[in-house]
């Protein structure tokens, strides 16, 4: 009997991020590589979505694709894969990666909405970028924790900030005792930067989403997020004390946390007198 074939090793990419929020990648391929493309395939949706980057030569055993930030992506998670000479497309796993230019990135929201692509290893091992496109975007530059509270600091990019501006709490479920389950929050603005305090023990128990209002009541409403980094899955990475306090449904202790998503939220949960 013929043995096998072994499996083909599995072809690395090395990424590397530029100022503008686009990305390069480099697959170390020999031999007839014929036409190569480089796919991205957006996970979890119903209809199956790609993104295809041709793979051109760039050196010895490389070629090299270019995802320029004026290419769209849709929010999501984009499994990474290229396609040679004619093959079936094979799943690509990280090599070196350098994103500090994302890292340093100011965008100019001049466009009306911020792009951000993060490309991470998925727990298999595999290449997969995390898409963010938001219009406009409220990005959490500063958590500063208090005694019973959290103060936020941040920049919008995208619209304009108006006297009008606030900012609101948004209970995940509609069991605030209010019954409406959103709270208003002051805002201090200097140019495109925003500031605001959350006062925990007016909060019932609970998730609770924050949003930004630029423009107050008629104009759009903005999640606040943290994107502008080089980290794709804030939730494990960045985590914060929790404040007990007194609130009119007992104790409780509350703290921020972000999201799978990378919004930024905060947890109260009843605890015991």
């Amino acid at each position: 009997m013929t043995p096998p074939n072994p499996p083909a090793a599995p072809l690395r990419a090395d990424c590397v991020g530029d100022s503008a929020g686009g990305l390069t990648f480099d697959v170390a391929a020999r031999g007839n590589t014929g036409s190569a493309l480089l796919i991205l395939r957006r996970r979890d949706t119903d209809a199956e979505e790609t993104v295809s980057l041709p793979l051109a030569p760039a050196a010895e055993g490389l070629l090299r694709a270019a995802l320029p930030s004026s290419v769209s992506l849709p929010e999501g998670r984009w499994d990474a894969y290229a396609a040679l000479s004619d093959g079936e497309p094979r799943r690509l796993v990280p090599g070196v990666t350098d994103l500090r230019s994302l890292a340093a990135r100011t965008p100019g929201g001049l466009l009306g909405h911020v792009a951000v692509r993060i490309p991470y290893a998925t727990r298999q091992g595999n290449l997969t970028v995390r898409s963010w496109l938001r219009a406009p975007h409220a990005e959490t530059a500063e958590l500063e924790l208090l005694n019973g509270g959290l103060a936020v600091r941040g920049r919008v990019y995208g619209t304009q900030l108006t006297a009008d501006a606030h900012a609101e709490l948004r209970a995940r479920t509609a069991s605030d005792g209010d019954g409406d389950g959103v709270r208003r929050v002051d805002v201090v603005t200097e140019r495109a930067d925003f500031g605001f305090t959350v006062r925990y023990d007016t909060l019932a128990p609970g998730d609770w989403d924050l949003w930004l209002r630029p423009a107050g009541e008629s104009g759009p409403v903005v999640r606040l997020a943290r994107l502008l980094d080089d980290v794709a899955d804030k939730h494990p990475v960045l985590t914060y004390p929790r404040a007990r306090v007194l609130t009119p449904d007992g104790p409780v202790e509350a703290g921020p946390y972000y999201t799978d998503d990378n919004d930024l939220s905060l947890s109260v949960v009843p605890s015991a007198p």
